[in-house]
């Protein structure tokens, strides 16, 4: 870690977070084929293929393009409209590479840049208020992904073994 600031430690482990959310997300595209990736109970409800979309569409427009000064090339309507076009290797690929994408322009946000306000989806926000909105935006729907993941394969998926014995033994110093 970079030297212990407020500001590198807010960014490092919000980079920490997304790469660990999008590490669970990608354990659970692994247990699904295409068509349950595709599954929805309503049109009423999302697929797991479409909240990958929609987290890729987020994160590329709040971090790459807000913060980072890529062109914005969201088409938000459509993260929610597929139905079943895309692939669980594009989806797979696509989350990765836009979390890459977000972890690089996170690394380079210096303490002078925090309060400086951009405009996204027509909100003014902090860079700092940014980043807090894309990681708790992202793991809200990382929960959604595990619970329908759950629903669809009738099992636990072990992200939280180690928690239970009395005596679990943690190797991270936060959840």
């Amino acid at each position: 870690m970079d030297e212990a600031t407020i500001d590198r430690i807010f960014i490092d482990y919000s980079i920490k977070k997304l790469r660990q959310q999008a590490s669970r997300i990608q354990d659970c595209l692994a247990q699904l084929d295409d068509g349950k990736i595709w599954l929805r109970g309503s049109d009423a409800e999302n697929a797991i293929g479409n909240l990958v979309l929609h987290l890729s569409g987020n994160v590329r427009q709040w971090i790459v393009s807000g913060i980072g000064g890529a062109g914005d090339i969201r088409v938000r309507d459509r993260e929610f409209s597929t139905r079943g076009d895309v692939s669980k290797t594009e989806l797979s690929e696509r989350l990765s590479q836009t979390v890459d994408e977000a972890a690089k322009v996170l690394a380079a946000v210096t303490a002078g840049r925090m309060l400086d306000v951009v405009t996204i989806q027509g909100y003014e926000v902090t860079v700092m208020e940014c980043i807090y909105h894309v990681v708790e935006h992202f793991s809200g729907h990382t929960g959604q992904i595990i619970y329908a993941t759950k629903a669809v394969i009738g099992s636990d998926l072990g992200f939280h073994t180690h928690l239970r014995t009395a005596a679990a033994a943690h190797t991270e110093k936060t959840p």
